[in-house]
């Protein structure tokens, strides 16, 4: 069953200090993840070793992969709300400008839709990783367990 996207419409009626709110914490919570990124390329460098020797070295390479992708997605939303914020001044100059209103009120909902698809795919990435860690861990315990025999 496929699900029809319906378009966001709530968006027109958000003020600009709504938006700028939102803006700031969109920076905010990218650049948290941005510093989990680091902490997710300290851990696969921990656990390099344990993940060739896993035999799943392919899983392993495709989630580095992934996180470099997200790293740089991350990057990307980041500068692009930066911009947008910074064009906040035309929502609140006291001039009339309906079409480029209209165009910043549009740019806000693609990045509404933007950073929402980026969350759901990073928190799936998070996931996988985890659990290749934990995976991981288990066999080392089991392995010094039975070395423990």
């Amino acid at each position: 069953m496929k699900t029809k996207q319906t378009p966001l419409r709530y968006v027109e009626w958000l003020s600009a200090e709504e938006m700028h709110t939102a803006s700031k914490e969109w920076v905010s919570e990218l650049k948290f993840i941005k510093d989990e990124h680091l902490f997710f390329e300290d851990l696969v460098t921990e656990f390099t070793s344990q993940l060739i020797a896993s035999g799943n070295f392919s899983d392993s390479k495709e989630i580095v992969d992934a996180i470099n992708r997200s790293e740089k997605q991350n990057d990307m939303l980041i500068d692009a709300v930066k911009i947008h914020e910074n064009e906040l001044q035309i929502m609140v100059d006291g001039i009339d400008q309906k079409e480029e209103e209209k165009t910043y009120i549009n740019e806000h909902r693609d990045l509404i839709t933007a950073i929402s698809e980026f969350l759901k795919e990073y928190k799936s990435l998070k996931t996988q990783l985890f659990d290749i860690i934990k995976n991981i861990k288990k066999e080392e315990k089991r392995n010094l367990l039975l070395d423990r025999k």
